[in-house]
């Protein structure tokens, strides 16, 4: 695969067209930081939910008796994946700030579900509308920021957004540990808490995101859309997230029930992207965001960095109640040294990219801390020191942060502007289906081992659930060495899943050697952004009119 020469002539044209801006950015205006501060409290919302129940999940499990807990987790981003491409499509036709709208309203109705759950089954789909809701706005809030500020600026942007996710990552598996733990609060608060979030959300995107909006009719509007490649997609990425999601757990990897759907969900990714390259006027995917090496290997770094980092927040609380009876809210603040050391990183990656122009060497970089991280992780028992636990979080939380924004430029720097919005959504599409795979690999190597590791005599009186979230309520009152026994146990089966992280990440390491550096561009498609007087977005195509006036 060929990287193209910077600047590409489709960037020329944007700077070109009229109305368009190649050497003056867009001015940081009063209206621009509303703006800012609009996709960062919808970007603190997401995240805060997702560190929040990971914490909480053992006692939500516990609450409906251990069953199905992967899915709590799985249906979320199962949801969110399948949907995700569409998001960014969508956002293209009825423009940004009506999806991102969408999308909140959906993420609170998902909240209220959840919270409102009498039942597992109900519980999961709530989990299921919410991670619809919050797909889109994950999607939304990285297309918006790309309209406002050239890729050769937004190092700056890019780690402000990451320091508001570290932020909301601190702040969710303490809330969540609080929820949990407290009588009085009770874990269905940590659902209903998103309610007046959103509301805060909605409003500011309402009365201070004013973007560019296509005006056309709505059958106008409707034709645009990929309808045949969107369910292809859906269809092959939820198919392929329940045979992950099955896999080990309920049924052998060997499964036709496990096979089946993931041989199902892959051949049908592979025919999405023949369909997208050969049919569609206006695809959800366009071929020309995948055939150059340096994307390529973007999205490769990507689904790896998904991966590890899904894996090691959502079973790393594990390690804390299973190992040192740490309560949920305990367990939160254990997991500060991620959270503290993840923030600086992604400032640091995005300013030395926007300094030197270079992107190549926080990706390499990053991907050593997380191989060294990882294998330290894996060293920790049940009694280890707590400058052990403490310290090899931080070390991995280093990489985990430097690539948290880096990952974005090798992706964009080869391509057009132009192609931004259909980028940035397949590469949160590509972070969240291997976010399932982390979970659902955890999950596997977990239980597996547990199986193995547990007494016997132990295990036996706890068949017909999942093991790892059955066996954490009672650790603190097993009587002694059965205690010993299981927290050994527990370290040891969590050892062997940072294990296989390393692999992961060494993998990813190689991913970043692939890369080309090239320059990052500094023009903006001004086709979308903020409203300007005189320009109008004409009906089939959504770009700006200047008025003779």
């Amino acid at each position: 695969m060929a990287d193209h020469v910077k600047p590409t002539a489709s960037d020329s044209a944007v700077a070109q067209r009229p109305g368009a801006q190649a050497s003056d950015p867009p001015p940081k205006s009063a209206s621009f930081w509303m703006s800012m501060l609009s996709i960062m409290i919808a970007t603190f919302l997401a995240a805060l939910d997702t560190g929040a129940v990971a914490t909480a999940l053992p006692t939500i499990v516990n609450h409906f008796h251990g069953d199905q807990f992967v899915w709590v987790g799985s249906a979320y981003t199962l949801a969110g994946t399948a949907f995700l491409p569409l998001s960014g499509h969508l956002a293209n036709i009825f423009g940004r700030r009506p999806m991102l709208l969408l999308s909140l309203v959906i993420f609170a109705l998902g909240s209220a579900l959840c919270g409102a759950a009498q039942s597992m089954a109900m519980l999961i789909g709530g989990r299921t509308v919410q991670g619809i809701g919050s797909g889109g706005i994950l999607a939304l809030t990285e297309i918006i920021l790309s309209d406002l500020v050239p890729l050769s600026e937004r190092g700056a942007y890019q780690g402000m957004i990451g320091l508001i996710w570290s932020i909301a990552s601190i702040m969710g598996p303490i809330v969540g540990g609080a929820f949990a733990q407290r009588r009085d609060f009770s874990w269905r608060g940590l659902f209903y808490l998103n309610l007046p979030l959103t509301g805060i959300s909605m409003f500011l995107c309402i009365f201070f995101l004013k973007l560019k909006t296509p005006r056309s009719t709505f059958r106008q509007k409707m034709r645009r859309i990929d309808l045949i490649g969107n369910i292809i997609i859906m269809g092959s990425s939820t198919a392929a997230l329940l045979g992950l999601t099955w896999g080990g757990v309920q049924y052998p990897w060997s499964s036709a029930r496990v096979l089946v759907p993931l041989i199902l969900g892959f051949v049908g990714i592979i025919c999405f992207m023949i369909y997208e390259a050969l049919v569609p006027m206006e695809p959800t995917v366009p071929w020309r965001v995948l055939n150059n090496r340096t994307t390529v290997s973007g999205y490769l770094g990507t689904a790896l960095q998904g991966l590890v980092i899904s894996a090691a927040l959502f079973y790393l609380p594990v390690y804390f109640q299973g190992c040192k009876d740490a309560s949920p809210l305990r367990s939160g603040v254990d997991m500060l040294p991620y959270s503290f050391s993840i923030a600086p990183f992604a400032i640091v990656a995005g300013a030395t990219a926007t300094a030197t122009n270079k992107y190549r060497p926080q990706n390499v970089i990053a991907w050593c801390f997380v191989v060294v991280g990882m294998g330290l992780q894996s060293t920790l028992h049940e009694n280890s020191a707590v400058r052990n636990w403490a310290g090899f979080q931080i070390i991995a939380g280093i990489g985990f942060g430097l690539l948290f924004t880096a990952t974005t430029f090798p992706i964009l720097a080869p391509l057009s502007v132009t192609d931004n919005a259909s980028a940035l959504s397949f590469f949160i599409f590509v972070r969240s289906f291997f976010q399932a795979w982390g979970i659902t690999i955890g999950s596997t190597v977990l239980q597996n081992q547990l199986r193995i590791r547990l007494p016997q005599s132990f295990l036996n009186d706890i068949q017909g659930v999942e093991i790892a979230y059955a066996v954490i309520p009672q650790i603190p009152t097993l009587p002694e060495p059965l205690k010993d026994e299981v927290r050994a146990a527990f370290a040891q089966s969590l050892d062997v899943l940072w294990e296989v992280m390393v692999a992961v990440a060494g993998l990813g390491f190689l991913s970043s050697l692939l890369m080309k550096e090239l320059p990052l561009q500094s023009v903006v498609d001004d086709s979308w952004g903020l409203e300007k007087n005189g320009a109008e977005m004409t009906e089939e195509h959504g770009l700006p009119e200047v008025n003779a006036a």
